[in-house]
């Protein structure tokens, strides 16, 4: 049954419709620059094109079924549980590429001279597909009976009803908070958030520790590998750090909502928290193009070729501040 629209929910959609249109295009750019410019055609930027392909997501599915579950329609159960799992499959797909970056750095300046007969691209396109398979096992874990059926069907049955429960479609009113906190959070997100931080501390130590020294690498000039692999590294854990900051306040809430019940979450933090989870998928293509060169560059000769039809020469692959293949 269709209702009015507060001025809040006005608000809400608003935002998140702009959200989308930031979050869209520049991901989709970020999948066209890696297809067009050969020299972001590794192992990480392979993974970043996953992670853009994630972020694409969230922005064309996920923020329309919030806008729709922010309406609250009345719904069977498990038509709400479907409209609530996407955003827990692209979850997890973002978290395994960013683990499946930072493994590929920490081989990249562990064993330089190793590391392109290690990290093939088969090897690669078989890590994506893993990545893309366990996200859509955990995501869609709900589905296969971890959720709030039991709860919903006592109160519907309660009132004398029969059949399957009809619904306000909320988040919270299908899926578990014991999933959300026990599974997703405490065996999903927090654990790879942590491993990742290690593997980044790591690298620069690595990396800094060669700096200090002429090592033998897969660079003529050492001093210039690893300090490529310095600055690429600080862009990508830039990455990490804003994905953990845009996601744990909305597990924390989770975790508030799951051992203290009867705490008040005021709404505008909840708003807050959702917005910054979605946020996260516009963020990293402003982060690549002010952080890393070749992707600055090939978005400019994309968006000079195709929007201001003014053809630049090819990209010039080899482009010294940042080449990643040597």
């Amino acid at each position: 049954m269709s209702h009015s629209i507060s001025a809040f929910q006005a608000a809400y959609i608003g935002i998140e419709v702009l959200i989308a249109l930031v979050s869209v295009p520049g991901n989709v750019l970020v999948i066209w620059a890696v297809k067009m410019n050969q020299a972001l055609r590794d192992a990480t930027f392979c993974f970043i094109a996953s992670l853009a392909v994630a972020d694409v997501a969230v922005g064309a599915l996920v923020i329309p079924l919030a806008i729709l579950i922010n309406v609250g329609p009345q719904t069977y159960f498990h038509t709400c549980l479907m409209v609530a799992c996407p955003v827990l499959i692209l979850t997890q797909s973002s978290i395994l590429a960013l683990l499946a970056i930072a493994v590929d750095r920490y081989l990249r300046v562990k064993i330089p001279l190793r590391y392109k007969t290690v990290v093939t691209p088969r090897r690669a396109a078989v890590a994506i597909a893993g990545c893309w398979i366990l996200s859509l096992v955990v995501g869609l874990t709900p589905m296969f009976g971890w959720n709030n059926l039991r709860q919903v069907e006592t109160a519907w049955a309660a009132n004398g009803s029969t059949g399957e429960p009809v619904i306000k479609c909320e988040f919270e009113k299908v899926i578990s908070m014991e999933y959300m906190v026990y599974f997703n959070f405490f065996v999903w997100v927090l654990p790879p958030l942590l491993l990742m931080v290690l593997i980044y501390l790591e690298v620069f130590y690595l990396i800094r520790k060669q700096l200090s020294k002429k090592v033998s690498a897969s660079s003529s000039d050492p001093q210039k590998y690893y300090g490529k692999e310095l600055k690429i590294a600080k862009s990508l854990a830039l990455i990490l750090f804003l994905f953990a900051l845009s996601w744990l306040p909305l597990h924390i809430l989770n975790c508030i909502t799951l051992f203290c019940p009867t705490c008040h979450k005021p709404t505008i933090l909840i708003y807050i928290a959702i917005f910054l989870t979605h946020g996260n998928s516009a963020m990293n293509p402003i982060v690549y193009a002010f952080r890393i060169q070749k992707f600055r560059v090939t978005f400019l000769k994309i968006w000079n070729d195709h929007f201001r039809c003014r053809p630049e020469p090819p990209i010039d692959e080899d482009l010294p501040e940042e080449k990643v293949d040597d």
